[in-house]
């Protein structure tokens, strides 16, 4: 076999005409793996062994109905192969009908009620994933999606959440974990992203004695305490990091990968950037815990289980691939 041969699945079925709706719900389910039809009966799926599961599982259900199916992995091995196939998972006109609803969601939000604009935005998010995960050969649209759905975040942001921090320049100075235990830390009040996370940040790795003070405005932070995520606070944004990362850096917690993929979250959805697939379910949980919570304290001790949660799960999978 070639050092760089690549495998294809091809499932070939065949059920009688008296099977039509379960026709179309095997058509609907190939489709949503994003199957290509070679012809009437005959799918394509570049190889993998979730997609030849996926697969199997289809060809079982044939076969339960009494039809007939012919799974096979192959190679490609001619020129002609390579060039061709990849060709038949083209995804550039779905990321430009999403590239379009993106620009239209971006000239209405300014006169959309925040819970409509994010229901919106949330939906734009999981389409884009929806696409990537049967985006087997990306290119340069995905990119341009990418771009788009970080400057739409921004938009979001700029409209809904204003008193975002201004990036600051500059070394950001290690510091130990023992020489803040027991400190008052203040931040804005009506918690989002980046100050609900590096709250949890805070109590369970930096400072587990800490308190909270949840302000008005900067101006009311007092001299003793730690401010983080407004603008001169000990802990905001410096250069391309948001707080959240800059005390990961700050308290040498960098070497943890699950905090440092959710940092990448955090940042997706405070200032924008590469999508990452579990932000639009993390900003769910976040829009509804901000309408059922009286307070910060309350929203703060919510997420703090679901951030948990986030840790662990992410945990898990730098685990797996390590």
């Amino acid at each position: 076999m070639v050092d760089d041969e690549r495998r294809w699945l091809i499932l070939v079925m065949s059920l009688s005409g008296r099977a039509g709706s379960t026709r179309m719900r095997i058509w609907r389910a190939l489709r949503s793996m994003g199957a290509a039809v070679l012809r009437d009966g005959v799918y394509l799926l570049p190889a993998s062994p979730a997609r030849h599961q996926a697969l199997q599982h289809q060809a079982d259900a044939i076969q339960a109905l009494e039809g007939k199916t012919l799974l096979l992995e192959v190679g490609d091995t001619s020129m002609e192969t390579r060039e061709v196939l990849p060709s038949l998972f083209d995804r550039d006109s779905n990321y430009q009908e999403l590239l379009e609803a993106v620009a239209h969601w971006q000239q209405e939000c300014p006169s959309l009620e925040e819970r409509e604009a994010q229901r919106r935005l949330l939906q734009l998010q999981r389409r884009f994933q929806a696409i990537v995960e049967i985006d087997f050969f990306p290119g340069a649209a995905k990119e341009q999606a990418v771009m788009a759905l970080a400057d739409a975040e921004a938009t979001y942001n700029r409209s809904f959440v204003p008193d975002e921090p201004k990036a600051t320049r500059g070394e950001i100075p290690r510091l130990e974990c023992s020489e803040f235990r027991g400190r008052l830390w203040a931040t804005r009040r009506h918690l989002w992203v980046d100050r609900v996370a590096s709250a949890w940040l805070i109590q369970r790795f930096i400072d587990p004695e800490a308190r909270f003070l949840w302000m008005e405005s900067p101006e009311q932070c007092p001299a003793e305490a730690l401010g983080f995520d407004f603008d001169g606070a000990a802990f905001t944004h410096v250069d391309d990091k948001v707080t959240f990362e800059v005390l990961l850096a700050s308290f040498g917690l960098v070497a943890d990968g699950a905090l440092v993929r959710l940092g990448e979250l955090v940042h997706y959805l405070d200032v924008g950037g590469a999508p990452v697939p579990e932000a639009a379910g993390l900003k769910l949980m976040l829009s509804g815990a901000r309408e059922r919570c009286p307070d910060d304290d309350a929203l703060l001790a919510h997420m703090n289980v679901v951030l948990d949660d986030v840790y662990l799960a992410f945990s898990g999978v730098a685990a797996t691939a390590r």
